[in-house]
């Protein structure tokens, strides 16, 4: 997560959140998707263990049901293309949806967000929300939570806005 892994990067210059959460402090993944009024997430996740190495101990992952994958991860995408990313799927650790979340980047750094208008993965309005209290320019696009592949031309041009914003401040003309 960019959030916390930029904190402490000094060639990070500016943050890109694309469908994402960006927690603040103290906060969990889990927390934000429930108290979402969009996102359908949690009752569509699929709870497995996998060997943490430690003898018999296991880890909690998680993946999205394939009946639900498509409503749920990708409307925007074709029911083939969703069927395949479904079968495909890796699972997520459990972790980031019950450890609280370190200082974030967002705090240092100028931030953007595309924010999906059908996101119910995060949930539009969580993203929207998490976007504005970390000071983000924000686009808005209709799409679900895969925008970046059912709308790669907005994150593009996102990313590239965002890029030539933190180039500006690097080199201002005089």
């Amino acid at each position: 997560m960019i959030t916390n892994a930029a904190t402490n990067a000094n060639n990070v210059l500016g943050l890109v959140y694309v469908a994402a959460f960006a927690p603040d402090e103290g906060e969990t993944l889990g927390a934000i998707a429930s108290n979402s009024t969009d996102s359908v997430v949690l009752p569509a996740l699929v709870e497995l263990q996998y060997p943490t190495g430690e003898g018999e101990e296991t880890a909690v992952e998680f993946t999205i049901d394939p009946e639900k994958f498509h409503e749920v991860f990708a409307a925007d995408l074709s029911g083939k293309q969703t069927a395949l990313m479904a079968a495909t799927q890796r699972p997520l650790s459990g972790l980031p949806f019950s450890e609280p979340t370190g200082v974030p980047a967002w705090k240092k750094l100028p931030s953007w967000a595309v924010v999906s208008s059908g996101d119910k993965v995060v949930g539009t309005d969580a993203v929207r929300s998490m976007a504005e209290r970390a000071g983000a320019t924000i686009t808005e696009v209709e799409g679900s939570h895969v925008i970046m592949i059912s709308q790669p031309q907005v994150v593009a041009e996102t990313i590239m806005t965002a890029l030539a914003a933190v180039s500006q401040d690097m080199h201002p003309t005089t």
